[in-house]
């Protein structure tokens, strides 16, 4: 057999190979469901473990602050306190999950006060989440304004507050698997409601916010502090237009003239109730 011929009979050969070498390679989401599915993660479990956990109290575990200084959550008692959870070394869903709740934050304060509720983020990887970290990663993130309490904790601490918080993370190929969630908690410290997604509607933090700091007294609150309190949680109405909240003086008015029309109507009854009774005595 020449020399040419032997190389055309393994052309012949390979040509098989080199069809098979044009199929379309698994696109980037085919390759990530496939590490998900490698992974430990069960998206389902998680969920229901975080949905669990609504109603319970959160126990005082003590953190040092991104500046080094001790802070428990006894502490943070006495306000509504909004818990994100985060890892540092995470370069993509964590800071655009916190870029987003800062946003969201901003909007909470317009609509329920500056000085109403309390932002902690807390690093649950322990090994790398110490404050030098998470000073950091609130610097980039631009999170290092007032009310805001940047978190570490040692791994005896990390491991019951997470199970408290129904917050279930794995190691992955891509750092942890985990749930993007953020719990509300009351100003005793138990869980109201889950927040769940990196970018989330501003009603999902806004409305419960404004259940807690309006509708709830305080013990020290007066009278005419909770009557006003709650006539703003009725007139504050959401703008959809502009994704933001407002006070709405005009439901105010109507509340006023509404109750004007209902006291005229009661003692105009009552006038002319006793002025039959007069003419019948007479």
């Amino acid at each position: 057999m020449s020399v040419r011929l032997f190389l055309l009979w393994l052309c012949f050969l390979a040509a098989p190979v080199a069809a098979d070498s044009n199929a379309p390679l698994p696109s980037i989401a085919e390759n990530a469901s496939e590490l998900e599915a490698k992974s430990d993660f069960d998206a389902k479990a998680a969920l229901k473990a975080s949905q669990d956990a609504i109603d319970t109290q959160v126990s005082d575990y003590r953190f040092m602050t991104s500046t080094g200084k001790l802070l428990s959550f006894a502490d943070l008692r006495g306000k509504p306190l909004v818990l994100s959870l985060i890892y540092t070394s995470c370069f993509h869903t964590c800071p655009q999950t916190i870029q987003h709740l800062d946003k969201v934050i901003e909007k909470t304060k317009e609509a329920v006060g500056d000085d109403s509720f309390n932002v902690a983020l807390i690093g649950f990887d322990v090994d790398i989440d110490e404050p030098g970290a998470m000073r950091n990663f609130g610097r980039k993130q631009g999170v290092n304004g007032e009310g805001w309490h940047l978190l570490s904790a040692d791994r005896e601490t990390i491991d019951p507050l997470m199970k408290e918080l129904g917050f279930v993370y794995v190691p992955s190929p891509r750092g942890y698997d985990h749930l993007i969630q953020a719990s509300i908690l009351d100003a005793e410290g138990r869980i109201y409601r889950q927040i769940y997604g990196e970018v989330f509607d501003t009603q999902l933090l806004v409305e419960p916010m404004m259940e807690l700091v309006f509708k709830r007294p305080t013990p020290n609150e007066s009278v005419l502090d909770d009557l006003f309190n709650r006539v703003r949680f009725f007139c504050t109405t959401y703008d959809p237009r502009n994704d933001a909240y407002r006070f709405d003086y005009s439901l105010f008015l109507s509340m006023i003239i509404g109750a004007s029309v209902i006291l005229s109507a009661i003692w105009f009854m009552i006038h002319e109730t006793v002025k039959r009774n007069r003419l019948r005595r007479s």
